[in-house]
């Protein structure tokens, strides 16, 4: 299926469209939200089965995937997992409403985020927007390439959107690295789960979302503990997460 757009702007020919993959084989509806999507200046491209999605998603052509769950043969999380294999493209799952274990699931196995089926067209677009707005394509050109942040054997690139522990590269998704930025800029002191998905996630808490709960506890298994060996990054029950400083 070709790019679904719409007439480009001046300024959207020098600054060109943000590149999606929608992954689904319900061809009814990956239909309906191309149309949405390219009428909100994004350009879409469809696969509607896992084997296909996996290819174009490794190809290098996009800058962000939606990935249905349930599809048949090879299903959402083994294409998310041969995705993750070797790309850290953003990803976004589209998960059955109400089931939580799906979310969890997804989000563990390096998913940046979810939205629920039936979803609605516009909050796609949201999340697309704040995923994309975290992981550079507006954020690098304004953010200096040289800031470097140093804490103790960690170090941290926000431009660069690169982070080493020891002298040893951090193999992150995109997600997990914009958790992991608030939390250095923030270094030793408490931020809350609140301002974590706002300043990370991009949009408010929702009840009941584990998102950040789920992200941080995979930063804990990457990140080195301290020399006590406790956690470097610790739970302030009823206020959130803190960073700590060696």
């Amino acid at each position: 299926m070709a790019y679904h757009r719409r007439a480009m702007t001046l300024n959207e020919s020098i600054f060109p469209l943000p590149r999606v993959l929608l992954v689904d084989d319900d061809q009814e509806l990956t239909e309906l939200l191309s149309d949405y999507l390219a009428g909100e200046g994004f350009a879409v491209h469809c696969a509607h089965d896992g084997q296909r999605g996996t290819v174009e998603a490794l190809s290098g052509r996009y800058d962000i995937v939606v990935l249905d769950v349930m599809m048949p043969g090879c299903d959402g999380f083994q294409v998310l997992a041969r995705i993750r294999a070797s790309s850290t493209i953003p990803v976004l799952m589209l998960t059955a409403r109400g089931d939580d274990g799906d979310r969890v699931l997804g989000l563990e196995h390096g998913a940046d985020d979810y939205v629920p089926k039936p979803c609605s067209p516009r909050e796609l677009a949201a999340r697309l927007r704040a995923i994309l707005k975290r992981v550079g394509r507006q954020v690098q050109q304004e953010a200096r390439a040289d800031e470097l942040i140093v804490l103790g054997q960690f170090s941290l690139w926000p431009a660069l959107r690169k982070a080493t522990d020891h002298e040893q590269p951090l193999e992150l998704t995109s997600t997990e690295f914009s958790v992991l930025e608030v939390l250095a800029r923030q270094a030793g002191q408490v931020v809350s789960k609140e301002a974590l998905y706002q300043l990370a996630l991009g949009r408010p808490m929702a009840r009941f979302d584990r998102s950040i709960d789920v992200h941080v506890h995979s930063l804990r298994s990457k990140l080195q503990p301290l020399a006590d060996g406790r956690s470097r990054i610790q739970t302030v029950i009823r206020k959130g997460y803190q960073l700590l400083v060696e």
